[in-house]
């Protein structure tokens, strides 16, 4: 299991994980969908679309990158009385765990803590992710949906936009999605929502999160609510349909914020919900 660095990150602790023990610059090479995430488990939870996509695949590869370094998180039980450094040591490991069983090609640790993701003017995030990219021309990113209600979250999706608009179009993704961790996308126009069917390897979905027990038994069942969520998507998707399949989770297209790096990143988020507002007043209006 090779997890030696040979990418230059502006962290000293940044980590690349292969778990199959291939080379790291192979391991990268052949990535064809990327998720950045900005805390261990939260690409579990956002990006099981990519994840069930590439599992067990010879053509296509997950790969993942958690942003930050895990160490403020909330604590319980065993995990009560460990330090910010052993409960960073501990989700690191616990992400490594969920790279080996989601049968990921990397799994890339950068180390960073939320009050640099969070600053603008801290272009070293932007470069790191910037050179990931290029070492990995993935197909599809997967990044947190920018109206999500962690301001942590919403400073990694920024960041990634930023990095993926600083290089040239040949090296950019086909694709780039927000997906739901801490606000779902329901709300969202049914025209307007990327739909992902997520039906499929249910027994994996659950241990991929269940791999994090120091979020899980230390206070925060995101377990059953991840798999809560996914499966209220797919029965209230449709309200005059019958279930097209027992999970979906929902997506943003970031893409348009990609290839025009002109457009507003708040007035596009404003327009789903523009959307969104017209849709309820329209229908309360329609109901005499």
């Amino acid at each position: 299991m090779e997890k030696i660095k040979r990418m230059e990150f502006y962290k000293d602790k940044a980590q690349i994980y292969v778990p199959d023990g291939e080379l790291i610059e192979k391991a990268l090479a052949r990535t064809t969908h990327l998720a950045i995430a900005a805390h261990q488990d939260d690409i579990e939870i956002m990006a099981i679309d990519g994840i069930l996509k590439c599992y067990q695949q010879t053509n296509r590869w997950f790969s993942g990158v958690v942003v930050t370094n895990g160490a403020g998180s909330p604590r319980d039980g065993i995990y009560r009385d460990y330090t910010d450094e052993e409960m960073r040591r501990v989700r690191v490991k616990e992400q490594f765990k969920a790279a080996h069983l989601g049968d990921y090609t990397t799994q890339i640790m950068l180390d960073y803590t939320s009050t640099e993701v969070k600053d603008g003017s801290n272009e070293n995030t932007v470069a790191d992710l910037a050179a990931i990219i290029k070492a990995t021309r993935p197909a599809i990113v997967y990044t947190h949906n920018l109206a999500d209600k962690h301001p942590t979250h919403v400073g990694v999706a920024k960041r990634t936009i930023e990095a993926l608009r600083v290089l040239p179009t040949d090296e950019q993704p086909k694709q780039v999605f927000g997906c739901e961790v801490w606000r779902d996308l329901g709300w969202m126009l049914d025209d307007d929502k990327v739909l992902f069917d997520c039906s499929s390897q249910e027994n994996l979905q659950i241990a991929l999160v269940g791999v994090f027990d120091s979020q899980v038994s230390g206070g925060k069942r995101y377990d059953l609510a991840t798999m809560g969520r996914r499966r209220a998507n797919a029965t209230y998707l449709a309200s005059h349909d019958v279930d097209m399949s027992t999970g979906m989770a929902f997506g943003m297209d970031l893409t348009p914020l990609i290839i025009n790096p002109d457009l507003d990143i708040s007035a596009y988020v404003k327009s789903f919900i523009d959307r969104f507002a017209a849709d309820v007043n329209n229908l309360i209006s329609s109901v005499g």
